[in-house]
């Protein structure tokens, strides 16, 4: 398979729509990147959450899929499953996001073709702010059945799956009553990934454009 490197990872903006999301669809990415690049700094926007216990979850949860990272977390308090309805409020704090990150490297955000309206919306929001930037649509499992054909991956180490299993469980005690929030989700999702790109576990994502510079 071949592989493509990005130039090196110095700043990472990070987009979801609830708590847990960036953990989900991400979480092994992050790990492997603040392990690879100590002081990287990553500015995480979450739009749902804030003043209840998911934004502490979410905190915590960051701190420790971020280690040793110049992380800065912000959730807001759009209401879950309302984010369409707040189109004003999400745009103006990608804006926000976008005004004090300068000029990431990296964007980790929905996919525009998750069945989850919340996600669908801020992922329809991010190319409208962050224009020329690289970035990576992680997806979620969940009922919808929403999976697609990913075209990225990031293989994952087994140790930093087994993390990233472990960090979710023992980081959202309020999620562990879903009937899909347990350990044979995540590290399956994660060994078919990893199958699909000659790896044990990976972590798949979607990309909307980029551009080849096939002169250097």
């Amino acid at each position: 398979m071949i592989g493509l490197r990005p130039p090196a990872v110095a700043a990472v903006a990070a987009l979801a729509a609830h708590c847990d999301d960036l953990a989900i669809g991400a979480g092994g990415s992050l790990l492997t990147l603040c392990a690879a690049h100590p002081g990287i700094r990553v500015d995480a926007l979450v739009m749902s959450g804030g003043g209840t216990e998911r934004e502490e979850e979410e905190r915590a949860a960051l701190a420790a899929f971020c280690p040793g990272a110049d992380l800065r977390v912000t959730v807001l308090k759009i209401p879950d499953g309302r984010l369409p309805a707040h189109w004003e409020e999400a745009k103006a704090a990608v804006e926000e996001l976008r005004g004090r990150t300068a000029h990431p490297d990296l964007i980790f955000a929905p996919w525009r073709g998750d069945a989850h309206q919340d996600h669908r919306g801020l992922a329809k929001l991010v190319p409208t702010v962050f224009r020329d930037h690289l970035a990576l649509s992680y997806e979620i499992v969940k009922w919808d059945g929403d999976l697609a054909a990913p075209s990225v991956y990031q293989p994952l180490t087994s140790e930093v799956a087994e993390a990233k299993v472990s960090l979710l469980q023992s980081h959202y005690p309020s999620q562990r009553g879903k009937p899909w929030y347990d350990r044979e989700a995540f590290l399956g999702l994660a060994r078919i990934r990893g199958i699909e790109c000659h790896a044990r576990y990976a972590e798949a994502f979607h990309v909307n454009k980029l551009t080849l510079d096939l002169e250097n």
